[in-house]
């Protein structure tokens, strides 16, 4: 292995003051947060998040729900999850005035310029969606919205929607079942993209209902990684990190991340589980093993990038932009 020469990749990252903490649905809070000295905080497009760092070794990232055109304050919602790792119940403690740390924004859940939108959430996972059907609407594009949820005091933001009338669906399953994708996505069309985020169930519901419509119509963010199928046990290769000059060995209980932290170079990472996206890194030469939650299969199939704490080298050697 050649010497190390740290490389360092720089974020906004910064302490934030709570500045108010509201309840929009059952077991939901909302988040408001702004800079201590009233300055403005980074720009950010519907479909992003940010990290909360909680505490040194609690990072959870959380979709925007404000408006990216007031950059006074970031909003998140979160749901409690009592069976998760204990994320959400730190920030259902925080109260006005407290300090936390945010990393980011950053957006792998982008809306892309279309004539129209179906918008499928389920429960929390309307957060990302809030700010995107702002924007469609806004640009005159043609949409609807089908939002389903356990019960009807439990879908955050119903008061919000109501502006839009008949262009959302509210389906609360105690009261009509569950969402009727085999309507909503029944048609596929060129002219539509498909945007859905919520529970690992209703992603891969609307995955399988999705695979006859045209490549790119499916946008989805996953709260928590998939399945992913192995091939046969990892086995150890090269990687050379261009921009650095080393060269070092990823043997085969090691990340690609921890080789390149071993190795000297600074990487941001957070979920460490391929779903949150900040460790994605520029791939030079190689044939990606891809095991993350967050590239659709056309951007897998170009081996552009790579998630660096999950995905791993199918050959004997991986070239990185790093």
């Amino acid at each position: 292995m050649t010497s190390p020469t740290p490389t360092v990749v720089n974020e906004y990252e910064a302490d934030v003051v709570v500045t108010a903490v509201t309840r929009p649905a059952e077991d939901v809070v909302e988040v408001t947060m702004a800079h201590p000295d009233g300055l403005a905080l980074p720009g950010w497009t519907p479909g992003a998040h940010i990290d909360l760092v909680l505490d040194h070794d609690t990072v959870r990232q959380y979709s925007l729900c404000g408006s990216p055109a007031d950059p006074s304050a970031l909003k998140v919602a979160v749901l409690l999850a009592p069976d998760t790792r204990g994320g959400s119940k730190r920030v259902h403690e925080l109260t006005p005035g407290a300090t936390v740390r945010i990393r980011g924004p950053r957006n792998h859940f982008p809306l892309v310029s279309a004539p129209r939108y179906l918008f499928v959430a389920g429960g929390i996972g309307i957060t990302p969606l809030l700010p995107m059907i702002e924007e469609a609407d806004a640009a005159g594009a043609d949409w609807h919205l089908h939002y389903g949820g356990r019960t009807r005091s439990s879908m955050a933001y119903l008061d919000r929607l109501e502006q839009y009338g008949d262009r959302v669906t509210v389906v609360p399953q105690d009261e009509a079942g569950l969402l009727d994708l085999a309507t909503i996505l029944g048609s596929p069309d060129d002219r539509t993209l498909v945007y859905c985020c919520g529970p690992e169930p209703l992603l891969q519901a609307v995955e399988e209902r999705c695979a006859s419509w045209p490549s790119g119509a499916l946008h989805l963010e996953r709260f928590s990684p998939k399945a992913v199928e192995r091939e046969g046990a990892d086995t150890a290769f090269e990687l050379v990190l261009q921009r650095s000059g080393i060269t070092t060995t990823v043997p085969e209980d090691k990340s690609v991340l921890q080789a390149m932290r071993d190795a000297g170079v600074s990487v941001l990472a957070s979920c460490m589980e391929g779903t949150c996206g900040t460790c994605e890194t520029e791939v030079v030469e190689g044939e990606i093993d891809h095991r993350d939650s967050v590239l659709d299969p056309d951007e897998q199939e170009s081996g552009e990038v790579m998630m660096v704490c999950v995905s791993r080298c199918r050959g004997a050697r991986l070239v990185l932009d790093a």
